[in-house]
């Protein structure tokens, strides 16, 4: 399973579909990169190494919402690397043009390690069972049977997110504190211009892909995830 997993992530990587669709909702202040800046910045693409970004082996587009505020949705551009079988970590910007701004990161681990955290940890964590049954979570660009098997991995997984800039609402620079993000778990939540705004940019049907995923092995949601409440209330 791993290794068509990461075959699906090779493929992603080679081809480059499924991205330069959606803009940045922001334009941040600042004078045009010129003379001897502009120099620096072509010779470090060309000499230095990059290892941790070079690990980025997939896309994920999906949706979020404000911890405590389930009425500031966005959607979110994940650059997902797989640390091991457990263990991916994201950074997730507000497009996928080059001019996309950093939103945030997102640390996602198997069912597994969800289980064993501390009970007064798990309340920072979402579940990804109806995103990845519902169909709001795609992996743009790779073939189906790839997508199918990667959300097999995914739908028993659990996300830790942060939000550093809130770009539907900071339209110049981050400001303000960094916010608990949450992902949506019932039919109902989602604001659906949000949905097809995004399917009509990739051309893809959520329900269409919902009803491929009906054969997903979705386990329970894990005691203690989803409890964004109780993170809100303790602020």
């Amino acid at each position: 399973m791993r290794n068509l997993i990461l075959s699906g992530f090779t493929v992603l990587l080679l081809s480059g579909c499924g991205a330069n669709n959606s803009a940045s909702p922001v334009n941040a202040p600042g004078a045009p990169v010129a003379g001897k800046p502009a120099l620096l910045e072509s010779g470090a693409a060309a000499l230095q190494s990059r290892p941790p970004i070079d690990a980025i082996n997939t896309y994920l587009d999906g949706f979020h919402y404000y911890c405590g505020d389930k009425q500031g949705q966005m959607e979110a551009h994940h650059y997902v690397t797989i640390l091991n079988d457990d263990v991916m970590q994201a950074v997730i910007f507000d497009g996928n043009k080059k001019d996309a701004k950093l939103m945030g990161v997102e640390y996602i681990i198997s069912e597994r390690l969800f289980k064993q955290l501390p009970a007064g940890e798990k309340k920072y964590w979402h579940s990804h069972r109806y995103e990845v049954k519902s169909g709001s979570l795609i992996a743009p660009g790779i073939p189906d049977a790839a997508e199918h098997a990667l959300m097999g991995k995914i739908v028993n997984t659990y996300g830790k997110t942060w939000h550093t800039w809130h770009t539907d609402r900071d339209k110049t620079l981050p400001l303000g504190e960094p916010a608990l993000m949450m992902g949506f778990t019932a039919d109902g939540e989602m604001n659906p211009a949000l949905l097809r705004d995004r399917d009509q940019r990739f051309a893809v049907d959520t329900q269409k892909i919902r009803a491929a995923r009906a054969d997903l092995d979705a386990h329970p949601v894990a005691a203690g995830a989803d409890n964004c409440q109780r993170v809100h209330q303790a602020h």
